[in-house]
């Protein structure tokens, strides 16, 4: 069993209630005590139950983060955007991963309630309105990627996802490419919802058919599949737009294991901006959805919602940005017009 509060008492001579207002800062205590407590803190080894003082307080400094797949390159510089910036705002930050499962994301925001949290940023679609509504009536301040409308406790973080399809389809369309497909992700995700039917508008608005669309699972693996099926396509795809990076990186290899060469026979693109983009090889033409900002505006909307006499939520708009890579370039001559 660890430390107790009595214990430190104990080893300072002095009482609990003495040693609490040391470390909650509350009741005057002198300064001789003041020190001694806390040098006995120190040579004790002690560390305060938090979480304790929070539900007897009902006062919580911590938000929450729940993001879909960890292993994702999207979501680590979002949750450490995300923490850095909770703990400028004086909270701690606790993370959830549901792995896509819909069953774990309603666990993970049930943690979340038993922990306190005075808000939760939910970066995963796999969320019914339901559990986000239970949320915000607990008075849980929440922030999601587009989900709903904002309402009391509630904002929405909107990505501009049309307009960043719509700068890499035109880009490609401008160097000559006319056979461009498209890689999806889960079908029940928003976002990937919102990336295809982007594609499909920027594509008839330039007269062009949309191309067969694949299905990957926003992973490795599943666009290394897409990769192997687009080759084996005729007429092959000249160009390919997918749901993410980590599906673009998938696409490249397994067009380079049925012999295509990227970006001279097949231009490939991705989306998010990771990491993962600029240390592929070749680097791949992406979207930036400027991650660091989506995890600061979270964890800044929930500070305003926990902390306001008028919890009305708000939408804020985070842009899209074409960056070139070495994954794409001009159509094959035979697809020129």
């Amino acid at each position: 069993m660890g430390l107790t509060i009595r214990d430190v008492a104990k080893a300072a001579g002095v009482s609990t209630a003495t040693v609490s207002n040391v470390l909650n800062k509350t009741g005057k205590v002198g300064r001789r005590t003041h020190v001694l407590v806390l040098s006995t803190v120190k040579r004790l080894g002690y560390f305060p139950n938090v979480h304790a003082r929070h539900l007897a307080s009902r006062d919580s400094r911590t938000l929450g983060i729940i993001v879909s797949d960890i292993e994702n390159p999207f979501f680590p510089e979002v949750i450490k955007s995300f923490e850095t910036r909770a703990q400028q705002l004086g909270y701690d930050a606790i993370l959830s991963d549901t792995n896509y499962d819909p069953r774990k994301t309603r666990k993970a925001a049930e943690r979340m309630m038993e922990h306190n949290v005075r808000g939760v940023a939910v970066m995963t679609s796999e969320i019914s309105l339901r559990l986000i509504h239970e949320l915000a009536r607990r008075r849980i301040a929440v922030t999601f990627l587009d989900l709903a409308p904002v309402r009391s406790y509630m904002s929405n973080l909107r990505i501009d996802y049309f307009s960043g399809v719509q700068q890499i389809v035109k880009y490609l369309y401008q160097h000559g490419h006319r056979r461009i497909t498209f890689i999806a992700g889960r079908p029940g995700l928003k976002s990937n919802n919102a990336r295809l039917e982007a594609y499909e508008k920027c594509m008839l608005d330039l007269g062009l058919e949309p191309g067969p669309i694949l299905r990957g699972d926003l992973r490795f693996e599943g666009g290394l599949a897409a990769g192997l099926a687009i080759a084996k396509l005729s007429p092959r795809p000249t160009a390919v737009v997918a749901v993410n990076d980590l599906t673009a990186v998938g696409v490249i290899k397994g067009l380079s294991k049925a012999g295509c060469r990227v970006p001279q026979d097949v231009s490939v693109t991705g989306f998010d901006n990771t990491r993962l983009a600029e240390y592929s090889n070749p680097s791949i033409t992406t979207v930036d959805v400027h991650r660091d900002m989506l995890g600061q505006m979270a964890a800044d909307a929930l500070h305003e919602l926990s902390c306001s006499a008028n919890p009305l939520g708000r939408e804020y708009q985070i842009p899209a940005e074409l960056i070139l890579g070495d994954s794409s370039g001009p159509a094959p001559t035979e697809q020129m017009p």
